[in-house]
């Protein structure tokens, strides 16, 4: 293609030309509970309470870290970012990952100590409605439910583990 002076934008991309990003197919949350259903009918046909808890245990983990789920952070717009991320504690990139963060901290009622502070932008976009950190660090009300039923979880779990082992 022949460029024109004055003209600086790239030609669109295609579907299928090189340098177009390709999202890979993630694997259907069907697998995954059927994996759970077939977990949680051995340990009741095996009759193990020992096996129950493994299988909560494996669920809190998928919850938590491998569940394929969306970023769901607002952005300073106020919209919900809709790339994806892998698990409810996870965003997907830094600054997102920070601002959940956040909001994890407050699920708990403790402010994060730990938070970087970010430089300020001098080329910082004006004119547009900007949502404070404390409104686009809420997460979620599924995502909420299902962290704090994972936490939980997990804790029943450690709980039957000690219950386990000095029985």
């Amino acid at each position: 293609m022949v460029a024109t002076p004055g003209n600086e934008e790239p030609p669109l991309q295609r579907r299928g030309e090189p340098g177009r990003r390709r999202r890979r197919r993630r694997e259907s949350a069907l697998v995954w509970w059927a994996l759970f259903g077939a977990w949680a009918a051995l340990s009741w046909w095996l009759w193990s309470w020992r096996m129950a808890l493994l299988g909560l245990l494996g669920w809190c983990l998928y919850q938590l870290m491998l569940v394929p789920t969306l970023c769901r952070v607002r952005t300073r717009q106020g919209f919900s970012c809709r790339e994806r991320a892998r698990g409810r504690l996870f965003a997907c990139r830094d600054e997102h990952q920070q601002v959940k963060n956040d909001a994890l901290w407050r699920l708990v009622g403790m402010r994060n100590r730990f938070r970087r502070k970010a430089a300020p932008d001098p080329n910082r976009e004006t004119g547009q409605v900007l949502v404070s950190p404390a409104v686009r660090g809420r997460l979620a009300q599924v995502d909420r439910l299902l962290i704090l039923l994972a936490a939980a979880g997990t804790l029943v779990t450690v709980a039957g583990m000690v219950y386990g082992y000095a029985a």
